[in-house]
């Protein structure tokens, strides 16, 4: 049976939905990055969600996995073409989430972004 998204959001969500997977492009557009400094990256996720979140990007082609022989064994994570292909879109999320904060400021709440960088996206 074929698979039927009702809006196409829904199909672009299906690949970047989600509370880390955009969080995780986020930090890729940087460059590629390890799983230890992607996890000193982003505090707040689990090592095994953080994992379960990579495979998935990796199954849809978002990023790629590069293993280095070596010991230690050494595994890298980098954007592949389609993924930076999510560079307008992830540019677009942030800005929004700027602009909002903004507005919650403004209206009294305790809220601030610690990391305004926007490099990466604009490199990809």
């Amino acid at each position: 049976m074929p698979k039927i998204y009702h809006l196409a959001v829904e199909a672009t969500l299906d690949v970047i939905g989600g509370k880390w997977k955009p969080v995780i492009l986020c930090h890729l557009g940087n460059g590629p990055m390890r799983t230890g400094e992607l996890c000193r990256a982003i505090p707040n996720v689990s090592q095994r969600v953080l994992t379960r979140q990579l495979r998935e990007l990796e199954a849809d082609n978002i990023i790629r996995r590069k293993v280095y022989s070596q010991v230690p064994p050494k595994v890298e994570y980098s954007l592949t073409d389609e993924g930076k292909s999510l560079r307008n879109i992830l540019i677009a999320m942030s800005e929004w989430g700027e602009k909002r904060v903004e507005r919650a400021r403004k209206t009294g709440h305790d809220v601030k972004i610690a990391n305004h960088n926007l490099r990466g996206f604009k490199r990809m």
